[in-house]
């Protein structure tokens, strides 16, 4: 009998360091995606704010065909 509750000890402490283990891994992988999802947020807004400034760029920087001048070799 001795025996039996000796190595149900054994189990529970084995099953309570593969616990701790897993709840470490947890806390670990909730740390890298909250940082990941911080990280996808601030691309967006940096998206966002190029997008806008694409749309509102002036596109006068380039003239019309009719106003360039043709190649030298026309």
């Amino acid at each position: 009998m001795t025996t039996t509750i000796e190595q149900l000890e054994e189990k529970i402490s084995d099953l309570e360091c593969q616990m701790a283990f897993q709840e470490q891994t947890i806390d670990e992988l909730n740390d890298a995606l909250s940082q990941q999802q911080l990280l996808i947020t601030n691309m967006q807004v940096q998206m966002k704010f190029m997008v806008g400034k694409m749309k509102t760029m002036d596109s006068s920087n380039m003239a019309d065909a009719s106003e360039e001048t043709p190649p030298p070799h026309y």
